[in-house]
């Protein structure tokens, strides 16, 4: 019985189909996105009718690797970005491209939220979390304001991954998780905001999906999709999510306070817990997960671009530029980079810039760049790890996945930074398996088996015992003082406007 999970990215759409009782990837496939190009200065906006086109390309071409096999094909799930959401008329026809992370044209708008409710504890009390540039919140202010013909027009408005489900089934609606994303949502209740809404447009509450189990399915697949790809018209269509939420199911992070970190376009840290996890520093977001319960998670959005900047400059390979770290001491002898080229979730740098200090003649080569630039990466990922253990987590590991989990070099400096193990997961393609995995559970409980998460995650994800590295605590000492360094510099930089 095969489980298919499609994920949607800014960079790209995902399919893979994933073999329930061999508990591997049977297949997969992958179709790049276009960016809207010739917008203003801080515009990032994408065509959701290509995120259409992409699916269907993706779908086809998996199950054409699946062959007579897609018969077995018994339910799709939907990941989508944090950000992303797609305003339809009554027509269900897209009225205006989708704002995507990295888009700070609302960010006046999202100040004029926080003025209205008291700021920070203001909104923390009203809904658990703060809503911020990059909310659903924001941007609906930013249409009423800059674009209020299009505003008028908006029927409802679809997260990413209701959008794709709603093309999939013909059924509108949204699951907690991908709720909690939108700043419009009580985090405790698990309920649309009816004060936060209504504050925004006393019409905006209509505009808003309903609100369904993250473990029901959300329909069937449409008749016509069904025929064109060769499937039954009994697949069912998962309630899907947020990629964080799915890729801690991938994870098989289910129990309370274990924590996975996924290295993808981004850095995203998510933490499992029983309970909301309210962060009165707002640092930590708050959101529901796909599976009933909370999740802290933290996003550190340059993790690659950093990266990637040195590799462009030296015109290296990945595995040149990993013996470059791997050749240069711990701390590239006093050589520290604060990679926020663009803007930043953790810390809050909207606008921020990239910084390097503690240059001298003999620490500034290529593989002393490389390795701060390396760890750079590494102590905000551990900053953010260190606040979720301040909030009450209490993991016994670290698990990790993503492309970048290959590396054993930059397994070790995560163990390094964290002060903890990290154990690689066997799955590359988290937030797609995430949902594929969401899809599986509402499917058999839907014929009537009981089947729960933990139960799955035991069965399907596998930690690579051999990718384990523990952690040199000597190392760690050295990372938490360059950590208070880092974190000394963005205090004493961003208030000054130099940062």
């Amino acid at each position: 019985m095969y489980f298919l999970g499609i994920e949607i990215n800014p960079a790209g759409t995902r399919v893979v189909a994933l073999d329930l009782e061999a508990a591997e990837i049977a297949a997969e496939a992958v179709a790049p996105h276009a960016w809207i190009e010739g917008l203003p200065p801080g515009y990032r906006e994408q065509d959701p009718a290509g995120w259409i086109n992409a699916v269907d390309h993706v779908m086809r071409e998996c199950l054409a690797t699946l062959g007579e096999r897609r018969g077995r094909v018994a339910a799709i799930g939907v990941a989508g970005p944090l950000r992303g959401t797609v305003a339809l008329d009554a027509s269900s026809r897209v009225i205006r491209p989708a704002k995507l992370a990295g888009d700070l044209s609302s960010k006046r708008q999202a100040e004029e939220i926080s003025r209205v409710f008291g700021g920070t504890p203001g909104l923390l009390e009203l809904l658990g979390q703060v809503p911020g540039v990059d909310s659903l919140a924001a941007e609906c202010l930013w249409l009423k304001q800059q674009e209020p013909y299009h505003f008028q027009k908006t029927a409802f408005f679809l997260p990413a991954q209701d959008f794709i489900t709603y093309w999939l089934t013909g059924e509108r609606a949204t699951e907690s998780g991908s709720a909690s994303t939108t700043g419009l949502f009580d985090i405790r209740s698990c309920r649309w905001s009816a004060e936060l809404v209504h504050a925004i447009d006393p019409g905006l509450a209509e505009r808003l999906p309903p609100l369904q189990s993250p473990v029901e399915p959300r329909g069937q697949l449409r008749p016509a999709l069904a025929q064109a790809w060769g499937l039954s018209e009994a697949v069912q269509v998962g309630a899907g999510s947020a990629s964080p939420m799915l890729s801690a199911l991938a994870a098989g992070c289910v129990t309370d306070g274990s924590i996975a970190v996924e290295l993808g376009s981004s850095g995203t840290i998510v933490g499992v817990q029983d309970s909301p996890v309210i962060d009165l520093r707002g640092e930590i977001s708050p959101l529901c997960s796909a599976t009933g319960g909370w999740l802290g998670t933290a996003t550190i959005a340059n993790a690659v671009t950093a990266v990637e900047l040195v590799r462009r400059h030296y015109g290296w390979t990945p595995e040149q530029f990993e013996q470059a770290v791997a050749s240069a001491p711990p701390g590239a002898d006093g050589l520290l980079f604060l990679p926020y080229l663009t803007g930043e979730s953790l810390p809050r740098l909207p606008e921020g810039c990239g910084v390097l200090h503690g240059m001298t003649l003999q620490n500034f080569s290529p593989a002393g760049f490389a390795r701060a630039a390396a760890e750079g990466v590494a102590l905000g990922l551990g900053y953010g790890v260190s606040r979720l253990t301040d909030l009450g987590f209490e993991p016994v590991e670290i698990r990790l996945l993503g492309a970048a989990s290959v590396s054993r070099t930059t397994r070790q400096l995560l163990a390094d930074v964290f002060g903890m193990p990290v154990v690689p997961v066997g799955s590359r393609q988290g937030p797609a398996v995430g949902a594929a995995m969401q899809a599986a559970v509402a499917f058999f409980r839907q014929s009537g088996e009981s089947l729960g998460f933990g139960e799955i995650a035991s069965y399907l994800v596998s930690s690579e015992a051999h990718g384990r590295c523990e952690p040199d605590m000597r190392r760690h000492e050295l990372y938490q003082h360059l950590m208070s360094r880092q974190q000394y510099l963005v205090d004493t930089l961003q208030p000054a406007g130099f940062l």
